[in-house]
């Protein structure tokens, strides 16, 4: 036998183990840096959004400040991480009518999303305008009350705004 062909041999293949375990851990750090700092996976914890997006959802959110109406998004609030739907940008004027119907600048909304219309619980007058600089939002599942409906909530800052929703399992 030719002990040193073998020798010569598993130098190449440890070679290439190591660079491919390189490679690898490179992949992994990647991933991982992505994923908290671009594209963040979070599992919803509530059935605010029902139907669009069901309690124990895992969801991917793009972190960005550019939102558009009807965009979900997430922020926090009183230290938890909120998903809600954006109604409306700074300037607009909202209102709900008794029946549940939306008001965007005097026009009502078509919301597909929705299973059942509702005005829920509010403890605001309506109609209100955005102030600048803040989103105004609403759950899907309009029987939960802890949306812009709420004084303790209403208006959310655009630098509260994590990201919107751009993925959901």
């Amino acid at each position: 036998m030719n002990y040193k062909k073998i020798k010569q041999n598993n130098k190449g293949k440890r070679k290439y183990l190591r660079t491919a375990l390189y490679i690898f851990i490179a992949i992994a750090a990647a991933a991982v840096i992505i994923s908290t700092t671009l594209l963040p996976l979070v599992k919803v914890s509530s059935d605010s959004m029902s139907p669009t997006i069901k309690n124990n959802d895992y969801v991917f959110m793009l972190k960005t400040k550019k939102i558009e109406k009807g965009d979900i998004i997430g922020f926090y609030y009183e230290n938890k991480l909120l998903i809600k739907r954006v109604i409306g940008l700074q300037g607009d004027l909202i209102d709900i009518d008794e029946s549940g119907n939306v008001y965007v600048n005097n026009k009502i909304i078509d919301e597909p999303y929705i299973k059942e219309k509702s005005a829920g619980q509010s403890d605001i007058d309506f109609p209100v305008q955005v102030p600048a600089g803040t989103v105004f939002v609403l759950n899907d599942d309009r029987s939960h009350s802890t949306d812009s409906r709420s004084k303790a909530l209403e208006f959310i800052k655009t630098d509260q705004i994590e990201g919107k929703v751009i993925f959901k399992n």
